[in-house]
């Protein structure tokens, strides 16, 4: 038997073991949490409003080389509206506009345009 130094020692223990996938979706499950999709109510006179968000979340686990592996999580909330309970007890949605939406659209249409415009005048001059 060889003597060791502790620096030979640190080297040689075994790999880390990777979590498992469960492990790694109870863990974007903890950190998601229960108020993800409804927010906290809002009382605002008589009226009870609650806001709702859409929560996408995902995660994984990988190795890249034997021994070695990686964890990974995220997730992603975008508001959709809200429900409002007024003081009858009639509950209405109203839903959340999202300009930048909107606006993407209005560029991807200008770009159309630009682009049918473009080819016609190509086209005339030939």
């Amino acid at each position: 038997m060889t003597a060791s130094t502790p620096a030979q020692r640190a080297t040689t223990q075994p790999p880390a073991v990777p979590p498992a996938p469960a492990d790694v979706v109870a863990a974007v499950a903890d950190r998601l949490g229960r108020d993800q999709v409804f927010g906290p109510a809002v009382q605002n006179g008589d009226t009870t409003l609650l806001p709702v968000a859409r929560v996408r979340a995902g995660g994984g686990v990988g190795a890249a080389r034997p021994g070695a592996s990686s964890t990974g999580a995220g997730a992603v909330a975008r508001p959709l509206g809200a429900f409002s309970i007024g003081p009858s007890g009639k509950v209405a949605w109203h839903p959340a506009v999202d300009v930048n939406r909107i606006v993407l659209g209005g560029q991807l249409a200008f770009a159309a345009v630009l682009v049918v415009a473009l080819r016609r005048l190509r086209g005339r001059r030939r």
